[in-house]
């Protein structure tokens, strides 16, 4: 393997591990007014390490599919093994978790040191928990595959 590896391990810890923060912060902050001091200066800028960290992540894991001659064994659905599914369903978890980050991202900078709608809090609240679990389903198909590797 070459160096994808390595910028992809430092992006999913980045990703990994800032999701978990905020996620941590957002559930313990019950204060109202703490809230607004907090979020309107730690939420852009997370929210643009998290971008740089999503599109890391995807660019190293797209050139260590291509790299590694992955891309044709991929999409013939006739060929299946242990590692190659697990990879299918990952990248399956991750499109999906893409989609969910692009609605909470973009709720969030539309919103941002504004008062949320209902539906907007719904949904921002919504795609964050979905964001969180997600992430360790794609940690688990990763640990998979690294473990059959």
């Amino acid at each position: 393997m070459g160096w994808e590896i390595h910028i992809h391990l430092i992006a999913a810890v980045s990703w990994i591990g800032g999701s978990v923060f905020m996620f941590i912060l957002g559930i313990s902050m019950r204060d109202k007014k703490d809230q607004q001091a907090v979020y309107p200066v730690v939420g852009p800028i997370f929210g643009y390490f998290e971008i740089g960290s999503l599109v890391a992540l995807i660019i190293t894991g797209t050139l260590m599919i291509i790299n590694n001659g992955m891309i044709n064994v991929l999409f013939d659905t006739n060929i299946h093994n242990i590692a190659l599914d697990a990879l299918r369903q990952k990248l399956i978890i991750v499109a999906i978790m893409t989609i969910i980050t692009i609605v909470h991202t973009i709720i969030a900078f539309k919103t941002n040191g504004k008062e949320r709608t209902k539906l907007e809090t719904i949904i921002s609240r919504a795609s964050s928990m979905g964001i969180f679990i997600l992430n360790f389903v794609v940690l688990h198909y990763a640990i998979i595959i690294r473990n059959i590797l």
